[in-house]
């Protein structure tokens, strides 16, 4: 059951094997990934969940998951300093003809001169305060935060163990990822984390290529490997199909373990109640990988009493194991497991970038209204910049939602999906595989278009546009539905009180008051005579 981590284990004891398949430069640990990936051997056998599809797809999403519905996402680094075009910069700045890579030139001069590595020390975070931001995301209305813990640019966001490239010991000097979990945990906020080391693998390989400092040795510690992502038969620097991940370099078993021992450290060091993996973990070489930390971490997670998620977007995890999530995308379809969906208030990046453009409130509400009755949960992204600072463009969206969440989270909060998430002609975006679709920041919604989530006997219909006039009409509600197992009650407008309707042939009419709200999304509640 343990073949991936003996084999994992037995690698560090064979020197002369290990210089053979790594090419490719990288400050690696072998006696303290070692001593870690015993750890992870003894979790792993102690069970109950095994490193097996069968067996991980015992896991069950927590019901706290299910009533937040709302988390924040954090996307800070080094990347917040030059804060050019997105957070793909530390990449991108390596990559000949890439508008980085001319704004870098001609902003700091030539890459063996001035690197990535020289962003760090101005990177200072003197403004950063973690009791503030938990202030602003729990004034947002969030009930869970999940910064990233290390991105592709191999700057650890959290202390270390293996490596010295970390914000405990660089740049702000402060463990960013602990006070963050601190800050949240002391105010009833749920704790996740996110790491996108996998990427890490190829990320800085352009620099490999031509005079940069990425190819000196002293800084494999943040560089390396800066492995080539095309397979031995194509050029180096050629960027495969990203939906088919065996056509890339494989990692090799050194970084692999190395992967394993960083991510298995995040577990133990922070106990997190929700990891998310980004994309490239989909890769065939990391397979088993992801049932030694799934059965890993769900052991470890129930032994604190506080079940933990891994939250996937590829197809690394057997369907049923783990929880499912869409980046920038959402669902046409009530999904009748939970899932989520991860998106940004910045458009263009997800870390901070200067004239970024920014969602509305208005947007993003009606976003988490038509995730959430499609049974899923929204995770806001949010860039700080480089001195810790939130941008007020991203702080006021952040408000002008919890206002909303103020008056109608009885309809978001604690709920479940109706027996179908709503009506209405606008659907989410173009569909890809699977059924998640590609979001557009500019979609927006028509007057026809309802919502509904269930709590407590009651049914809530959100409107995601208010129509002018204030004539509502539910047609799934028409007199006689099916879909209603008793008559309706009562109806009223969440904020405002009671309201007049109707309910005839053709649907239920409801009469909205004057709108006081500015545009935003209204809900209705609804509730049942004999209930």
């Amino acid at each position: 059951m343990l073949r991936t981590l003996a084999a994992a284990l037995l690698l560090t004891a064979a020197p002369a094997a290990m210089a053979q398949e790594q090419p490719w430069p990288m400050d690696y640990q072998p006696a303290a990934v070692e001593a870690q990936l015993g750890k992870v051997q003894q979790g792993v056998a102690a069970g109950p969940f095994q490193p097996e599809w069968d067996s991980l797809q015992g896991y069950r999403t927590p019901e706290w998951f299910r009533d937040a519905k709302f988390g924040i996402f954090i996307h800070w680094g080094p990347y917040s300093v030059p804060a050019f075009a997105n957070e793909w910069y530390s990449r991108n700045m390596y990559v000949p003809g890439n508008k980085a890579f001319e704004h870098h030139v001609a902003t700091y001069g030539p890459q063996s001169q001035f690197g990535y590595k020289d962003f760090i020390p101005q990177f200072k975070a003197e403004q950063f305060d973690p009791a503030a931001w938990i202030a602003l995301f729990r004034q947002a209305g969030a009930r869970y935060v999940v910064p990233v813990a290390e991105h592709c640019d191999g700057f650890a966001m959290y202390d270390t163990a293996f490596s010295k490239w970390d914000a405990s010991e660089m740049g702000p000097r402060r463990d960013v990822v602990g006070q963050i979990a601190e800050a949240a945990r002391a105010e009833g906020l749920h704790f996740g984390l996110s790491s996108h080391r996998a990427e890490h693998w190829w990320w800085y390989h352009e620099g490999m290529l031509y005079d940069s400092d990425v190819r000196d040795p002293a800084n494999a510690g943040l560089y390396g490997p800066a492995a080539p992502t095309g397979l031995p038969a194509v050029d180096s620097d050629t960027w495969p199909d990203s939906g088919q991940l065996q056509n890339w370099m494989p990692p090799n078993r050194e970084f692999l373990n190395d992967w394993m021992a960083r991510t298995s450290e995040l577990v133990d060091k922070y106990q997190p109640e929700l990891i998310y993996f980004d994309w490239w973990t989909s890769a065939p070489e990391f397979e088993p990988l992801m049932r030694d930390i799934g059965a890993y971490y769900y052991n470890r997670s129930a032994g604190w009493g506080a079940p933990g998620i891994i939250a996937y977007k590829g197809a690394q995890f057997a369907e049923g194991s783990a929880l499912f999530d869409m980046e920038r995308g959402k669902s046409d379809a009530l999904r009748l497991t939970p899932w989520q969906s991860d998106t940004s208030v910045s458009i263009k990046s997800w870390g901070y970038a200067q004239n970024d453009q920014y969602r509305t409130a208005k947007s993003l509400v009606a976003d988490l209204i038509d995730i959430v009755s499609k049974n899923g949960n929204l995770l806001l992204n949010v860039g700080p910049k480089a001195d810790g600072t939130i941008p007020e463009e991203i702080a006021s969206v952040l408000r002008g939602m919890g206002a909303w969440l103020e008056v109608n989270g009885e309809a978001i909060y604690d709920t479940r999906p109706f027996k179908y998430y709503g009506e209405g002609p606008t659907l989410s975006g173009q569909v890809h595989v699977g059924g998640q679709v590609e979001e557009s920041a500019k979609k927006t919604f028509t007057p026809q278009d309802i919502r509904f989530t269930t709590k407590d006997g009651a049914l809530y219909a959100m409107g995601l546009e208010r129509p002018a006039d204030g004539a509502v009409l539910v047609t799934t509600l028409y007199q006689g539905t099916p879909y209603l197992d008793r008559a309706i009650d009562g109806v009223e407008l969440l904020g405002s009180g009671a309201v007049e309707w109707r309910q005839t042939a053709e649907g239920l009419a409801v009469t909205l008051p004057a709108d006081a709200s500015g545009g935003m999304p209204y809900a209705l509640k609804l509730t049942f005579k004999g209930g």
